[in-house]
C-alpha cells in the first residue's frame, strides 16, 4: 500500500495531467506535473501546482484550480474541495477513504511500509578500542548504527554489523609487556572488573617514562607482527577480556551487538598484500617518498597538490587507508554489500570520502553498491564544550547508564509507587536507557546536542518517557475493558472517525509508511523521532476528548478502543525502530 501523501500526489498528479491535455495541445513539454502537498492538524491538504503552470499555459491560476476540482468531484477520496486564493486547492479527505486505509494498514506486517530490496546491508559502527574503556565518545556511533540495523531489519533486508575494533598496531607492544609485568592473573582481574582505563593508563606511563619499557614494547610489537605464539596468545587474551567487557555495555544498552559482529583491524591483515596488489596492476598506485600512495581523483590539499591515500609506509607497514580499503573491496566483492553505512563522527569524512573515490576507481564501489558516511556531531555539556565529568575526565559510558537507571527508578517510584520491585526494576532499565537513547536520535544526528539528565528523563515533551508512558496510558486502556470488541481482521469493530481529534490521529498514523521511506533513504532518524511525538500528542488530544470506556455507545467505543489498539501497536514499532522499549506499565 502506497503511503498517504504518495496516493494523494498520484491522484493530483493524474488530474493535473488530464486537465492540462484538455487546455493545450503541448501537454507533453509541461508534464509530468508533481504538486505540493501539505499536511496539517485539520486534515487539510494543498497542492501549488497550478501556480506555476498557469504562467506558462498564459491563463489564470484559478481557472486551473477550478478545472482540476471539477474533475476530482465524486472521488471516494475527497469529502470537500475547494479553490482557495489565487489558485490554492484545500482538499479534505473522506472518512470512507481514511478508514478503509487504516483497515489496509492494521492488516500489513508493516502497517503498509514496502519491503526492501534485496542485497545485503552492511551497517559499520560502534568501533572501540581493545583495553580502553567505553565512554560517551562511543554512545553516538553505537546508538545511531543500532537504529540503521533495526530499521533495515525490520524492511526485509539481509543485515550483516560489523564493529571495526581497533586491535593492532604499535599500542599493543605496550600493552603486552605491562601484562606480563603485573601478571596475567591481575591482568586479566583488573580487566575483567572493567577497569580497562586503569590498565592502559599504567602502561602508557610506563611507556613514557623509561627507555627500557619503550624499547621492550617496541620489540613486541615486531614479535606481534612476525607471529610469534606466546605474543599473539597474550594479544588474544587482550581482545577477549576486552570483548567481553563490550559486550557486558553493549546488554546494557540494548544495542544488537553480542560478539559476533567484532571485525578488527587484524581481520583484514591478509587482505592488505592483495588489495594493494590489484591497485597496483590498475596502476592506481605511485611512489611517493618511499611509501604507495593512491590519489583519488578531485581531493587537493591547501598547496592545490593532490592529497594522497597512503596504502603502504615507507616502513613497509600498511596504515587506516589500506585497511579500509581492504574491508570495502571485501565488502563489495565478496560480501555481495549493496549498501554499505559507515557510522562515524563528522571529522572522518574526508577520510572516508577519499576512501569510497578510491573504491570506485578500482572497479570495487559501483552501481547498485553504494558507501554512506552516516556522521554525526559531538555530545555536549550544559556548558556546551565536550561532555566530561566534573573532574575533567570522559565519562564512562557504564557509568552514565548506571545514573539514567538510577535517576529513571525516581521517576518511577514517584509515578507508580505501588508497582511490585522487580517490575520497577525492569520498567527503570527501559525508561532510562529509553531516555538516553531518544534524546541522541530525537536530535539532527549530523548536530552536536546538549546531554541533559533533566530534560530527557522528563514525562512531558518530545522525551522516551513521554512516548513510553502514552503507550502504557493505552495498554492499561486496553486491560481496563472489560468487554473487548474484535480489533483485527474481518470481524474488526468499524471504525467510526466523527470527531477531529478521531481524524488528526489517523491522519497521524497513516503517515507512518511517508515517514519510514523517508528515513530509510536519509536515516536522519531525528523524524521518526518527531513522528512518534505528534502522534503520541495527537493521542493525547483524542484521550482527552474523546471518551472510550465511559462511552454509551458500543460502536462507538469498540471504534475508539480499535484506534487505540493500533496506536499502541505503531508507537510500540516505533520505539523499537529506535531501540527503545515500550512498557506496558509504568
Amino acid at each position: 500500500m502506497p503511503g498517504l501523501q504518495q496516493q494523494i500526489e498520484l491522484t493530483l498528479a493524474n488530474t493535473f495531467e488530464s486537465v492540462i491535455r484538455e487546455l493545450t495541445d503541448d501537454a507533453d513539454s509541461l508534464l509530468p506535473v508533481n504538486p505540493l502537498v501539505h499536511t496539517s492538524q485539520h486534515a487539510h491538504f494543498q497542492a501549488d501546482a497550478a501556480m506555476s503552470l498557469a504562467k506558462r499555459l498564459k491563463t489564470k491560476p484559478r481557472d486551473i484550480a477550478d478545472a482540476v476540482v471539477a474533475s476530482l468531484a465524486g472521488d471516494d477520496l475527497f469529502s470537500a474541495l475547494e479553490v482557495a486564493g489565487p489558485g490554492f486547492i484545500n482538499i479534505m479527505l473522506s472518512d470512507t477513504f481514511l478508514t478503509q486505509a487504516l483497515d489496509e494498514m492494521q492488516a500489513e506486517a508493516r502497517f503498509g511500509v514496502e519491503k526492501g530490496d534485496a542485497g545485503a546491508v552492511i551497517v559499520d559502527y560502534s568501533s572501540p578500542n581493545v583495553a580502553k574503556e567505553m565512554h560517551v565518545g562511543h554512545l553516538r556511533s553505537t546508538i545511531i548504527g543500532d537504529a540503521c540495523v533495526r530499521l533495515h531489519e525490520w524492511l526485509g533486508f539481509t543485515v550483516l554489523r560489523r564493529n571495526h575494533i581497533g586491535d593492532w598496531g604499535t599500542p599493543f607492544g605496550m600493552l603486552i609487556e605491562h601484562l606480563l609485568d603485573i601478571g596475567e592473573a591481575q591482568a586479566t582481574d583488573e580487566l575483567s572488573l572493567g577497569d580497562l582505563n586503569t590498565f592502559y593508563r599504567t602502561a602508557r606511563e610506563k611507556f613514557e617514562a623509561t627507555d627500557e619499557f619503550k624499547e621492550r614494547a617496541r620489540r613486541r610489537v615486531v614479535l606481534l607482527q612476525s607471529g610469534d605464539a606466546d605474543t599473539l596468545r597474550l594479544w588474544q587474551l587482550l581482545i577477549d577480556l576486552s570483548q567481553r567487557y563490550f559486550v557486558s555495555v553493549y546488554e546494557r544498552l540494548q544495542v544488537k551487538l553480542d560478539g559476533t559482529e567484532f571485525y578488527g583491524e587484524s581481520v583484514y591483515n591478509d587482505m592488505l598484500d592483495p588489495t594493494l596488489q590489484e591497485l597496483q596492476k590498475l596502476n592506481l598506485v605511485s611512489t611517493s617518498d618511499g611509501a604507495e600512495c593512491l590519489y583519488p581523483n578531485g581531493f587537493l590539499g591547501r598547496d592545490k597538490e593532490p592529497l594522497p591515500l597512503i596504502v603502504r609506509k615507507s616502513d613497509g607497514g600498511f596504515g587506516y587507508a589500506a585497511t579500509d580499503l581492504a574491508a570495502i573491496r571485501n565488502r563489495t566483492q565478496e560480501l555481495g554489500a549493496s549498501r554499505i553505512l559507515y557510522v562515524v563522527g563528522a571529522p572522518q569524512k574526508q577520510h572516508l570520502e577519499m576512501v569510497y573515490e578510491g573504491a570506485r576507481m578500482a572497479g570495487w564501489l559501483q552501481p547498485p553498491a553504494s558507501a554512506e558516511h552516516i556522521s554525526f556531531g559531538s555530545v555536549l555539556g550544559s556548558d556546551g564544550k565536550m561532555f566530561k565529568s566534573r573532574s575533567g575526565d570522559t565519562i564512562k559510558l557504564a557509568d552514565l547508564l548506571d545514573e539514567a537507571v538510577r535517576r529513571a527508578g525516581e521517576v518511577i517510584e514517584q509515578k507508580n509507587p505501588e508497582l511490585p520491585t522487580d517490575e520497577k526494576t525492569q520498567i527503570a532499565e527501559s525508561v532510562g536507557i529509553g531516555a538516553i537513547k531518544y534524546a541522541d536520535l530525537s536530535s539532527e544526528r549530523t548536530r552536536d546536542y546538549v546531554f541533559d539528565f533533566d530534560q530527557m528523563l522528563a514525562l512531558e515533551g518530545n522525551t522516551a518517557p513521554y512516548l513510553q508512558y502514552a503507550h502504557a496510558r493505552i495498554c492499561s486502556i486496553l486491560r481496563q475493558a472489560d468487554d473487548m470488541p474484535v480489533l483485527e481482521g474481518e470481524d474488526a469493530a468499524q471504525l467510526i472517525l466523527g470527531h477531529e481529534a478521531e481524524r488528526a490521529l489517523a491522519l497521524s498514523l497513516l503517515r507512518f509508511p511517508t515517514v519510514v521511506a523517508d528515513v530509510r533513504a536519509s536515516l536522519l532518524f531525528h523524524r521518526l523521532a518527531t513522528w512518534l511525538y505528534e502522534t503520541a500528542s495527537n493521542y493525547s488530544s483524542f484521550y482527552t476528548q474523546c471518551p472510550v470506556l465511559k462511552n454509551d455507545d458500543k460502536a462507538l467505543r469498540d471504534s475508539r478502543l480499535r484506534l487505540c489498539q493500533l496506536t499502541a501497536s505503531m508507537l510500540a514499532t516505533g520505539l523499537d525502530l529506535l531501540g527503545i522499549e515500550a512498557p506496558s506499565r509504568m
